[in-house]
């Protein structure tokens, strides 16, 4: 049973609620609509409902079962193994490991690693260097020895791709605090960053905002280089191909003279040299004013931005400051580490965030698409749970927009300081038609949401999740910056979701919002015809998103460049009628739209579809067959592909609630658009 404050997992435990079934007005059965094959529509013998009705009542249903009992829906937020690794890190540099807990993460651990010894990013994903150098190093602190054999595997895999010197920079940082690798060979970050202006081209609030809040505290432990020795059997300077050489502890240039990466490169050079200085005299005021910052951004419930990284580099920081571990400080930023685990008897692991916002809204849009009326009490308590988390004080977006109010959802439980555009278009999306008792307070949110939407939409007619017009892409060629993540632009599927939500809010396509964003999705649409995806994988969701923004802001869909998307789409369809992508697809472009199908990205490319008038075609009715097929009996899904995305290429995410809601989604929409459809057909 999972030991979290907040209950997760239908993995690990199940929930109930006392929701009875709804009581729906039954659909008339659309009759035969061209292309549509008749598996999909017909009834068995004695039996009054079809199979797409079956479908979407079993899923339906599974989420009544699963409704939290104040109202929201949360499934757990899976990553890779370096979230639990460091957490075992951590316990370890602060002098406060819980051996039973430290064995559970251990087992979690090792349940991950492949075959061949490694540890991969996403699901059948090839190894990969630093994320299994950290879990490595973690097996070394829980006790495992260097003979274990999955520790021989593991270490064959690291020396065979070039041992800790490949390691990524936050690798480098975990392994220099224990003493097993020198700070001189990771890249510098001045905590002197702190005093640069607002209007300097690199300054805090040009960073993105996971970027900043991690970075902070970081920048505080890499002004102290502080080192908590191990003893020999901990060590991993095994993990080395031969020992270091001081020229290992620099950064190599590219070929040529003149390029950003080896200007930065020199600067990084230059600032070793300060940062080895005895006189800095602006390090103290810096510190101070960090630590401050710091203290400032921890929310009431110890978060400090909702993420792994920027909270346990917090609590880091904080006791490279001196303050004990008891601190109420720090005993709060451990708290809310403790609330992101799912353990149960044999394992435990940390997830690098929750979502419990996305999914409840995720969740309300099927149910509504599946039928459920909009009065259900299921629905308005989930939609009063939102409303509830509504963000109402200003946060790091208004340091580029002073006058915007705020307004909008975060991802998260309580996340004040970030909230982000894509959450709060699907939270809007979700209640906008839900009946709660107070209608007055639920069209004053979506008011001050969509005022604070608009407001952050940037100057090239796009939007990013968090901020406005972070735009320095010089910033990922520094040293740093090896998961080029440091910045949020904006992308083509946050501009899609905020075409969506404003054609439901009824703002008129020639809105200025809405002129500029179609121009600057236009020039985002790749050659083949799909649009990339930020936050899904990849081509197919960020086709998704924008199709169905076109869509609902009242683009015309018989348009050439529309036609070319769902050419594409067509095009990408496997032969079992589903669609699926790899996540490979963001380092090779030849594989976009190209892997297994999932149920989540069949979903996607058939919402696509729909959106693009081809409800009727046969690859929309071969998806629809695809879920069916593939459906079990309890209403859910399997799909063990990771289709979410942290940060391309490098941090993928499986979120448990994809699999599930998005299917449902599609089904009824399906029903819905088909009905209709035949109705049209038949006057």
């Amino acid at each position: 049973m999972s030991t979290s404050k907040y209950p997760i997992s239908t993995a690990l435990t199940s929930f109930s609620t006392d929701n009875a079934a709804p009581v729906i007005e039954p659909r008339k059965t659309p009759g035969k609509v061209h292309h549509l094959p008749p598996s999909i529509w017909k009834k068995m013998a004695g039996d009054a409902k079809s199979p797409l009705e079956k479908a979407i009542e079993r899923t339906r249903d599974f989420f009544f079962r699963e409704q939290l009992p104040d109202g929201y829906w949360w499934a757990e937020l899976e990553s890779n193994v370096t979230i639990t690794s460091e957490y075992i890190m951590l316990f370890h540099f602060l002098g406060m490991v819980d051996k039973l807990r430290e064995r559970k993460m251990a087992r979690y651990i090792l349940s991950k690693q492949t075959e061949e010894g490694s540890w991969a990013v996403w699901f059948g994903g090839p190894g990969e260097i630093s994320t299994t150098i950290e879990a490595y190093f973690a097996l070394k602190l829980a006790g495992y020895t260097a003979d274990d054999p999955a520790m021989v595997k593991a270490r064959d895999f690291i020396l065979s791709k070039g041992g800790i010197l490949k390691a990524r920079v936050f690798t480098k940082i975990f392994l220099a605090l224990f003493g097993e690798f020198s700070w001189l060979g990771v890249p510098s970050m001045p905590i002197e960053l702190m005093l640069l202006p607002d209007w300097a081209y690199f300054n805090l609030y040009e960073l993105s905002s996971w970027s900043r809040a991690t970075i902070t505290p970081l920048s505080v432990v890499m002004a102290e280089r502080p080192v908590r020795k191990l003893p020999p059997w901990a060590r991993v300077q095994e993990l080395f191909v031969r020992p270091p050489r001081p020229t290992d502890y620099t950064f190599s240039r590219e070929d040529g003279i003149l390029s950003w990466k080896n200007f930065f490169v020199g600067v990084d050079h230059m600032l070793k040299i300060y940062e080895t200085s005895p006189i800095r005299p602006f390090k103290k005021k810096a510190m101070g004013i960090a630590e401050q910052w710091i203290l400032d951004h921890q929310e009431t419930s110890g978060d400090w931005g909702g993420i792994q990284p920027a909270m346990l580099n917090s609590v880091l920081a904080l006791h490279c400051l001196g303050y004990a571990n008891d601190h109420p400080t720090v005993a709060k930023g451990l708290e809310a580490l403790a609330n992101f685990c799912i353990e149960d008897d044999e394992s435990l692991v940390l997830q690098s965030c929750v979502s419990p916002v996305w999914d409840t809204a995720l969740v309300l849009v099927a149910m509504q698409e599946a039928g459920v009326p909009t009065d259900h009490p299921a629905l308005v308590k989930a939609a009063q749970w939102l409303l509830d988390l509504e963000v109402r004080r200003k946060g790091d977006w208004q340091v580029k927009s002073p006058e915007l109010e705020p307004g909008g959802w975060a991802f998260e439980f309580l996340n004040d300081w970030y909230p982000d555009v894509d959450d709060s278009g699907f939270v809007m999306l979700a209640i906008k038609d839900i009946k709660v008792r107070d209608k007055k307070h639920k069209e004053q949110a979506i008011k001050r949401g969509m005022n604070w939407c608009l407001g952050m939409q940037s100057a090239n007619g796009g939007w990013g999740a968090f901020d406005k017009d972070n735009t320095k892409y010089l910033l990922n060629k520094i040293p740093f910056a090896d998961l080029e993540a440091l910045i949020d632009p904006p992308t083509a599927d946050l501009t899609g979701r905020m075409l969506e939500v404003m054609g439901n809010c009824n703002y008129p396509k020639n809105h200025p919002a809405a002129v500029r964003a179609l121009e600057f999705l236009k020039a985002q649409q790749e050659p083949e015809g799909p649009w990339w995806g930020r936050w899904g994988v990849n081509y197919l969701y960020g086709t998704w998103s924008v199709l169905c923004g076109l869509e609902a802001i009242g683009e015309d869909v018989s348009q050439p460049y529309i036609k070319k998307a769902v050419n594409w789409l067509k095009s990408k369809q496997n032969l079992d009628g589903g669609w699926g992508e790899v996540c490979e697809s963001y380092e090779d472009r030849s594989l976009m739209g190209s892997g297994a199908s999932t149920p989540s990205q069949t979903s996607w490319a058939m919402l696509s579809l729909f959106a693009a008038g081809e409800v009727d075609s046969q690859a929309a009715a071969r998806g629809v067959e695809y879920l069916l097929a593939t459906q079990k009996q309890d209403g859910t899904w399997d799909e063990d592909a990771f289709t979410g995305t942290g940060f391309p290429k490098f941090f993928m995410i499986k979120y448990h609630i994809y699999r599930n809601c998005f299917p449902l989604t599609a089904l009824g929409r399906y029903r819905h658009l088909t009905a209709e459809k035949n109705n049209s057909d038949s006057l």
